[in-house]
This record gives structure tokens, sequence and C-alpha cells, in this order.
């Protein structure tokens, strides 16, 4: 730890200068023991959000936040195969109920996973510091890293119903995850995908899980199939399993067309108590989804204009919407002539990856 206090850390920050390896840790040390002050950490979030961090520095920051708590180990027949997938977020992301199906361990943060992240998060929200690169990459990172992982992959969204809204701020922050996660040990790399409208066609709880079983059973929608298998076939190429991309893209499709994929998200299911007659029922081929699964009590369906076709059904709940609210619906429809139909459903929401060196 170094020799100088907490409000010379702050100071070295505000004014531009690059804080070393030893004053990261000092800073951690004292938000994971409690022993700085609140309006101190939220001096120092603002002044990392204010000044930026260096590569290195960030790196830094991140594998101090990692190592504030528990890091993970996993049986010796597991080494390579310990691989992630974490997604900035989207319409209707449902990515992960599919690719975990491939086989999976499900991890939550708990008190003793990186507690530095959690009193740093929190503070973020109340500072308005949420969108520093620098502590987004160690709030994302530090806990894969705890997860000791071989292989990390990032989707990484920008568009209109993004965080990012166009493709060089998500570079960025994608550029800047990489870099981390690769720091620490772990094969990172990041898919840049669109994100302007519902990836697939279902949006809700209950709606999304009805569409991963769907795409499960071979049923899924060409863009959201898309990204599941750049995704996936992205991580088993990073981890040596495949030559290159597109023997792990196909990897995937024959998991999932086998139907050994359906199968493993089956025993997930039942592996967290849910029974296994509703499991079962799920998961066959004419499933009644909503026997097990809850429906909203209304249902309503828009149709277009001129041919009084429906093109989305909402299901809702009490109060109904407005009709300000339904007539902004109705004006989201762009309707356009497609000869090809072939280019029509074969439209890729990837637009470029970075890959590990």
């Amino acid at each position: 730890m170094c020799n100088m206090s907490i409000p010379d850390l702050i100071k070295k920050k505000r004014d531009g200068a690059a804080l070393s390896a030893e004053e990261i840790g000092t800073f951690i040390e004292a938000v994971k023991n409690k022993t700085i002050q609140d309006c101190q950490t939220g001096a120092m979030l603002m002044a990392i959000w204010q000044k930026g961090m260096v590569a290195m520095e960030t790196e830094t920051l991140t594998r101090a936040m990692m190592l504030s708590g528990e890091v993970m180990s996993w049986p010796k027949e597991w080494a390579g195969l310990v691989v992630d997938k974490h997604s900035t977020g989207g319409v209707g992301d449902k990515i992960e109920k599919i690719l975990d199906s491939v086989g999976c361990c499900i991890v939550g943060q708990t008190e003793t996973l990186v507690p530095a992240d959690r009193i740093l998060y929190t503070l973020r929200d109340v500072t308005s510091t949420v969108d520093s690169l620098p502590l987004i990459t160690g709030s994302i990172i530090s806990k894969k890293g705890a997860e000791s992982l071989t292989a990390l992959v990032l989707d990484v969204k920008f568009g209109q119903a993004a965080l990012y809204k166009d493709l060089e701020s998500a570079k960025r922050i994608a550029q800047s995850l990489v870099n981390a996660g690769n720091g620490l040990g772990m094969r990172t790399g990041a898919v840049l995908s669109r994100m302007d409208t519902v990836i697939g066609r279902c949006v809700g709880n209950s709606l999304e899980v009805m569409e991963s079983l769907e795409a499960l059973k071979g049923n899924g929608p060409d863009d959201l199939m898309d990204l599941v298998t750049t995704l996936g076939g992205l991580l088993l190429w990073m981890t040596g399993l495949t030559s290159d991309l597109a023997g792990g893209r196909k990897r995937v499709v024959d998991v999932v067309s086998s139907g050994a994929a359906l199968l493993k998200f089956r025993d997930m299911m039942e592996n967290q108590g849910v029974a296994t007659d509703k499991a079962r029922s799920l998961c066959s081929a004419n499933s009644d989804y909503f026997s097990v699964l809850r429906k909203a009590e209304h249902q309503t369906e828009l149709t277009t204009p001129s041919a009084g076709v429906p093109w989305l059904r909402l299901h809702y709940e009490d109060p109904a919407p407005t009709p300000d609210q339904m007539s902004r619906l109705q004006n989201a429809l762009t309707l356009e002539t497609h000869t090809d139909t072939h280019t029509q459903h074969t439209h890729s929401l990837v637009q470029e990856m970075l890959l590990p060196d």
C-alpha cells in the first residue's frame, strides 16, 4: 500500500495524473474495508469520470476490484473450459437463455464476490458517474475475472434501443473491456451488434422464455440465431475447441438441431427446482406454454393500415394502453417492398468483431 492519504489520492486524480498500482490498491482496500467516507469515494469517482484513466490504470483498477473478494476455483477437469458471455443489454435480448443451454454454472454476485464493486456501483448511481468508461470496465470485468474464466465474449450493442447510439462509442467501450479482460488473463473478444429494434420477435419475460424455447427447438428467428451462433462460435474458437469461427458456429448449430441444447435447458430447470412435469411440458414439441407460464390478462392485435394483416400482438394488464400509446405503436410500423425474400431474412445484426491477440 502507498503512503499517500485518501485526500491526496483524490487530488492527484483530480489534477489529471495517473495513479500507480499501489495508489489504486490503497483506494480499493479502503472502499472494501469501509475506512473511507462515502463523500471521498464519490469525489474519487467524479475525478475518474472527469479525467479518465489510461489503459494500464483501468486494468489495475479492475484487478484490484477483482481481488477485493473471493476468486472462484473450478475442478481440474474443467481447465480451459470455463467461459462466459456478457451483454450490454437491449430490447428482447434473450441470448443467454439459449447459449446457457450448451452447458453452464449459474453464478450471482455475493457478499464475498467483488465486494468493492457492490459499494462503488451504488455510489456511481448517486454521483452520476455511471457512464465512466474505466468504471464501467472495472465493474464488468472484475466480476468476470473473479469467475476464473478461460474465455469471455462480450456482446456490445449500439443503435436506437441501446445505451450506445453509434458504432464508434460502442467500439470504445468494447475495446476497453477487451483490453482489461485480456490483461487479467482471460481470452476476451467482443461482438458489436446492432440494436435498432427487438432481437427476434418477442419482448417480456414469459414471451422471451417462449421464444428462447422455440429457438432451442429449431424455430428461432434468423437474426436471433445468427447472433447466438456468432457469440457461441467465438467462445468455442477462443477456447481452442474449434480451429476457426465458422467451425464454432457449426458446432452451436449442431447442438441446437440435435436437440441436445433443449435437453440441457430442461435439466437446468429441473436442477433449479422446476417440477419435472412442467419442465418436460415446456420442452415438448407442441407445448402449451401458457399452461405453465403466466399469461397477461389482455391481448390485442395491431394490423397494417391497408391489408389489415396483424403485425403486433400486445399483451398487457390493467390499465390498458392509452389511445396515444396505441397510436405511437401503430405509427412505428414501417412497410417496405422486398423482392428478394432471402436477403430479407438473412440480415445480420453483427457489425464488427474485436478479437483477442
